[in-house]
């Protein structure tokens, strides 16, 4: 018998590829407005809800201190349930504020710039919508993942790109850096993302305006995440 290996055809080659990615985790975002005090309590109730892997700050229309505050506020609680704090947009905020990372828009600047200015060690994001051009742009650039997006209708942040889920396994059979899906997710529609590839999903609505509190709906994931 020969010792020489037989190559696994493609398909499977492919999905052997994706298997061995760690499974699929969750990314929790902020809703756009918060009030610090009451919504720090929330940020806590979530994160005890099951496990979250990273959160983002994403605040539109407010003041850079107010940002700064109320990065000061949920960071350390952050901290103390070993989640990844990213700030969205703003890589000087984040700098200042102490922040582990930075999630950046396609107009937010350079990934280049947020990597020297937060260091080797920070985690960079980038949104690159529908387009496999812009995921491999942002590879090539340096970001410690890529975001596709939003697969489904969402009033949080509207957007007329509608990525097919195959995107994320032709992403998770070329790249070993991470893809986030996001938009529109809840866990009666994430399955499909799940099995496609998605290494996170990102989701917004889903925990913070559960009925039963933002903890019940961090734990609403963890039948199609495998808790």
């Amino acid at each position: 018998m020969s010792d020489d290996l037989i190559p696994l055809p493609e398909e499977f080659a492919d999905r052997f590829e994706r298997e061995r990615r760690p499974a699929c985790q969750l990314y929790v975002i902020s809703p756009p407005q918060i009030v610090v005090p009451a919504f720090a309590e929330a940020l806590k109730a979530a994160l005890d809800g099951g496990p979250v892997a990273a959160f983002q700050l994403r605040l539109k229309d407010v003041a850079d201190a107010d940002v700064l505050r109320a990065c000061e506020a949920l960071i350390p609680i952050c901290q103390a349930a070993d989640v990844a704090f990213l700030l969205n947009d703003r890589a000087d905020l984040a700098k200042e504020a102490g922040a582990d990372g930075v999630h950046l828009g396609q107009g937010d600047g350079s990934i280049a710039e947020a990597r020297a200015l937060l260091g080797r060690d920070a985690q960079i994001g980038r949104t690159c919508h529908d387009s496999r051009h812009l995921a491999m742009e942002a590879g090539e650039q340096g970001a410690d993942y890529v975001a596709f997006g939003a697969f489904y209708d969402t009033i949080t942040k509207p957007s007329h790109y509608r990525p097919q889920p195959e995107i994320l396994g032709w992403w998770t059979t070329l790249s070993q850096l991470p893809c986030v899906a996001i938009g529109g997710i809840f866990p009666h529609n994430a399955a499909p993302l799940v099995d496609a590839g998605a290494d996170f999903i990102a989701v917004v609505r889903a925990v913070w305006d559960h009925e039963d509190g933002p903890g019940a709906g961090v734990a609403a994931f963890g039948d199609v995440l495998g808790w």
